[in-house]
């Protein structure tokens, strides 16, 4: 079932069809000005000798505590904001809900050196010990799934269950894809314009929603291009895909011991590079639903779920059943 248009309104901070005028002005990279749906803390952090601050959504339970905390961690274009309907149906269910923007995202700080899913798995064990956390539920999307593989794989004491939505990465794009220079990234990024950024995400993540449901990502993407620091923040972007190409992790999904669901959205094609492979290799890639269900039977505890009709952003698409579907995976373990 698809969201409806006011929740998402109340959660994303929907566009009207005529934009306000601060709807329109610049934003600076820390989406200064954006509202999200709970209030944003920070925890201070250094990478690579530089001060950065982690913002994080933390989320008590609604009614009757029942003691257990879920990590939500975002996709690569999306700020945590994103997650307001999951955060509202988990605390009514009596779970506290963290939800940060990794380093690079979001309300978080935008380093500008290569990034690494071990670093920003570290950064996010970080986080849940400044918390007090000792072990958490994971609820992952797009490329938070690849950093939810590595955290669970390098801390798996401090995870109980794992929940993959539409994860990226359940493939090594290294086979398919040649490398791409930092510099063809940020000028193809740089000319990115409102028009192609948004049929990028209607096509690529071949989405079930409408209009409306998409303007704040492309609304938001537009406006911190009037950001005087915007050379850092379009750095630090194009740094993240140089580890889902450069950094593979689907090699390591069968070792997850875990409980593992993944959730995916049977339109769902998306392989980030796919423009840059060779176009004999490009129909062989993001075959994601049947790649899930292998890689579930590899391992000791997964399994999959697939949504019909359903494309990448499946807790926006199908947000009463993926819901349901996450409690009682959730609720089961």
């Amino acid at each position: 079932m698809r969201l409806p248009v006011l929740l998402l309104a109340a959660g994303l901070a929907l566009l009207p069809a005529t934009p306000r005028a601060e709807e329109t002005t610049p934003l600076g990279i820390g989406l200064e000005g954006f509202a999200y749906p709970y209030p944003v803390r920070f925890l201070d952090l250094t990478r690579d000798g530089e001060r950065q601050r982690l913002a994080y959504m933390d989320v008590p339970a609604a009614d009757n505590p029942n003691g257990r905390t879920v990590l939500l961690l975002h996709g690569r274009n999306f700020p945590s904001s994103y997650w307001q309907p999951v955060i509202a149906v988990l605390t009514r269910a009596g779970y506290r809900v963290v939800a940060p923007d990794q380093l690079g995202f979001g309300k978080s700080s935008k380093p500008v050196r290569p990034f690494s899913f071990d670093v920003m798995a570290a950064e996010t064990v970080a986080l849940l010990d400044a918390l007090q956390l000792p072990r958490i539920d994971l609820v992952a999307h797009s490329m938070g799934g690849m950093l939810a593989v590595r955290l669970t794989r390098n801390a798996p004491d401090r995870v109980n269950s794992l929940v993959l939505e539409a994860p990226i990465g359940l493939e090594d794009y290294r086979f398919t894809v040649p490398p791409v220079s930092d510099a063809t990234l940020l000028r193809l990024e740089g000319d990115a314009t409102a028009d192609s950024y948004r049929r990028q995400l209607m096509t690529n993540y071949a989405l079930s929603l409408p209009d409306s449901a998409i303007e704040p990502f492309v609304s938001l993407r537009e406006r911190v291009k009037g950001s005087g620091d915007y050379p850092r923040w379009l750095q630090s972007f194009v740094n993240s895909y140089q580890i889902i190409w450069g950094q593979p992790v689907v090699h390591e999904i069968p070792l997850i011991q875990v409980p593992t669901l993944f959730v995916m959205g049977e339109n769902d094609h998306n392989a980030p590079g796919k423009s840059f492979a060779p176009q004999a290799l490009r129909a062989g890639m993001g075959q994601n639903a049947a790649h899930a269900r292998a890689l579930a039977a590899q391992m000791s505890n997964g399994r999959a779920e697939v949504f019909a009709g359903i494309g990448h952003l499946v807790h926006m698409e199908a947000t009463d059943r993926f819901n349901a579907t996450m409690l009682d995976f959730l609720n089961g373990h």
